[in-house]
């Protein structure tokens, strides 16, 4: 059989971080996932390689090993035999449906035989790495889900049921979270194995925006138009802001641009309750289009007045 390159595999190189691996792996299985490409036998594969690589290049201990034996895997039998002799051989772990797990979604059956020659058929059920031997505890694997909200589901705290891997999970999710946020859920994982802890369920939130307001941390941003009247003469406004509308008042020759801070009316801060950004607006000067013959007239006559 031959040697299987788990770095090309992922598009890494061997000097890539944990993080790295993570992401790369993250990105090709949501690219080849069996639920975005089904019936698909070319993407079936390739999503099982990907899960495999992450399997030995995600794990600790089954990297180490890996790139200590290289291209003369076959040689590692040998010297990892007397250890070998006790290894566990549990059945693995499937994945949260609809998340990313951090180790498969397929089961042990899906591993190639290089994979099975050189780590045993024990060691795709082990989530959290470590030595082979046979009366130790070892935690559960640890599974990856991913959760897309709106930008206004997360302005308060609420609670919400999410489904991973067959089990529904209600979550108190807390206002202000940010997009790419990770929060721990422990003891959602895999199940352990010789009576150890369940694994945790890392849940990975994706914020969608669909209001007008920018988010950038606790703050927020927004632009508002002036009619050039207003901005002239000066004058009340309503604008709205994420939870309500509030008046501004208009100074007298207020310029396009011109920004004002409303306090405490930005976004919620993270597990701060009672603790708000700021809100900013700016203000975008609107010019008056389709003007009639008299408005021509007066603007010509102000224009007049201003460099008389």
């Amino acid at each position: 059989m031959e040697y299987i390159d788990y770095y090309n595999i992922l598009g890494v190189n061997k000097e890539a971080s944990e993080n790295d691996i993570k992401k790369a792996y993250r990105k090709l299985a949501r690219k080849y996932h069996p639920d975005i490409n089904p019936n698909d036998k070319d993407a079936e594969k390739k999503f099982k390689e990907i899960n495999e690589a992450n399997q030995v290049l995600g794990d600790p201990e089954n990297r180490k090993k890996y790139d200590k034996y290289g291209k003369d895997w076959k040689h590692a039998e040998e010297f990892e035999k007397a250890g070998q002799q006790r290894q566990y051989r549990g059945s693995s772990q499937q994945g949260p449906s609809g998340g990313f797990s951090g180790g498969g979604f397929g089961g042990g059956g899906d591993f190639s035989d290089f994979f099975e020659s050189m780590f045993g058929s024990g060691a795709s059920s082990f989530g959290g790495g470590g030595s082979w031997g046979g009366g130790r505890n070892y935690k559960g694997q640890d599974f990856n889900a991913e959760l897309s909200l709106d930008l206004r589901d997360v302005y308060e705290t609420h609670k919400r049921t999410i489904t991973v891997n067959g089990k529904n999970i209600r979550l108190t999710i807390p206002a202000g979270v940010s997009d790419g946020q990770v929060i721990k859920i422990k003891g959602y994982g895999g199940e352990g194995a010789n009576g150890g802890p369940k694994g945790d369920l890392y849940l990975t939130f994706s914020l969608v925006n669909s209001t007008p307001f920018k988010r950038d941390g606790d703050n927020l941003y927004r632009t508002v138009a002036l009619d050039l009247y207003k901005a002239v003469l000066g004058g009340e406004i309503t604008v709205d802001t994420f939870d309500g509308k509030v008046k501004l008042k208009v100074a007298p020759g207020t310029q396009s641009g011109t920004k004002v801070k409303l306090k405490g009316k930005g976004f919620p801060v993270y597990k701060k309750e009672g603790s708000f950004g700021d809100l900013f607006i700016t203000y975008q000067v609107n010019l008056p289009t389709n003007l009639t013959e008299k408005e021509k007239e007066l603007f010509t006559e102000l224009a007049n007045l201003r460099t008389s």
